[in-house]
């Protein structure tokens, strides 16, 4: 297959499938390298046509929550009381810079997860 611009739907099935042909290939070789490239063609196609948005932080902290098996009272202190945990996790109020840096400290959400970006 000759490696070209991804432009259509069509173009991305035919490339999505190729990378799957070549998917193996050794760095340093030829294949290797049209791999290479042609996985930042189908990357920029996908950005562009199928963009991911930004996780919400809310939903984010809810989320590494379950995942280490904390329920909210485990993890009060980092907000500061209940009153605020709960405000936030019912989104009446907003996270402050001071509780950002807390959860990313301790819970280890990334920070652009905590402001949106």
């Amino acid at each position: 297959m000759k490696i070209k611009v991804i432009k259509t739907k069509k173009d991305y099935e035919k490339a999505i499938k190729f990378l799957e042909e070549i998917f193996d290939s050794q760095p340093g070789t030829i294949e290797g390298d049209e791999l290479e490239l042609l996985s930042v063609l189908i990357e920029k196609y996908e950005d562009e046509h199928y963009p991911i948005s930004p996780p919400d932080p809310v939903e984010a902290i809810k989320f590494r929550l379950e995942q280490l098996g904390y329920e909210q009272k485990d993890v009060i202190n980092i907000f500061g009381n209940k009153n605020r945990m709960n405000g936030i996790l019912k989104r009446k109020q907003k996270l402050n810079l001071e509780i950002v840096r807390d959860l990313h400290k301790t819970l280890h959400i990334p920070l652009a997860t905590l402001v949106g970006v």
